[in-house]
């Protein structure tokens, strides 16, 4: 396929859905630019870590979330994150981050300041984007809006495989508990829009999930 100027395709999903794979290798394949929101709050949930402020004081999250610097990279072989200028790709991927990130996620102070930084690299086009509101919330004018699921199962065994320090049994509850506070939470729930298309990715490998991505964007498009 040739690069599509101006496409925005809205990836979104539950953790373990296999959002990242599935959209950096629909991104490359098209040779499209990739955006990876979830890092964005997981960077923002290290520093916070890192800092020493208390999960469960929402207020003193939102006084400092506007602190950390943010660098994004958005190509899909080798996507990027920085805080600061320090590089956390691996750091974020940790349980302790993993466990904490749906907390300040929901503190609509950090969900503002990202959701406008992601609009802004989003700019005209030409990217992929994956998340869990970027249907709904970031970019609902996306001509095409994919929403992937599995199995709890499958969602446990693959979120595993990409984390440090964990085990499936206790990526499967970390996975239900997130589910529900992202799902439940008054700013910016975890929802499918609308108009986009659902994808069970429980059956199928990667390729197989990226030929069907594509296949619907030739459909859209």
């Amino acid at each position: 396929m040739n690069t599509v100027t101006g496409l925005v395709v809205a990836m979104d999903g539950p953790s373990g859905s296999g959002k990242s794979s599935a959209s950096r290798g629909v991104a490359r394949a098209l040779g499209l630019r990739y955006l990876d929101t979830g890092a964005m709050y997981r960077a923002i949930t290290w520093w916070v870590l890192r800092q020493g402020i208390a999960l469960d004081d929402p207020a003193a999250i939102a006084a400092r979330a506007a602190e950390p610097v943010l660098t994004m990279g958005t190509d899909p072989d080798a996507p990027s994150v920085a805080v600061d200028g320090t590089d956390v790709a691996g750091p974020i991927r940790t349980a302790e981050v993993t466990a904490a990130v749906s907390a300040v996620s929901a503190v609509p102070e950090v969900r503002r300041r990202l959701v406008a930084e992601q609009r802004e690299i989003i700019g005209t086009g030409g990217i992929v984007v994956e998340g869990r509101d970027i249907g709904t919330v970031v970019a609902p004018g996306a001509p095409v809006k994919i929403y992937l699921t599995a199995s709890a199962d499958a969602r446990a065994a693959r979120r595993t495989a990409e984390l440090t320090g964990t085990t499936v049994e206790a990526q499967k509850a970390a996975m239900a508990r997130r589910d529900t506070l992202d799902s439940t939470r008054k700013t910016d729930p975890l929802a499918m829009a609308d108009d986009a298309v659902e994808l069970d990715t429980t059956p199928l490998n990667l390729d197989e999930v990226i030929a069907e991505v594509l296949r619907v964007i030739k459909e859209k498009v």
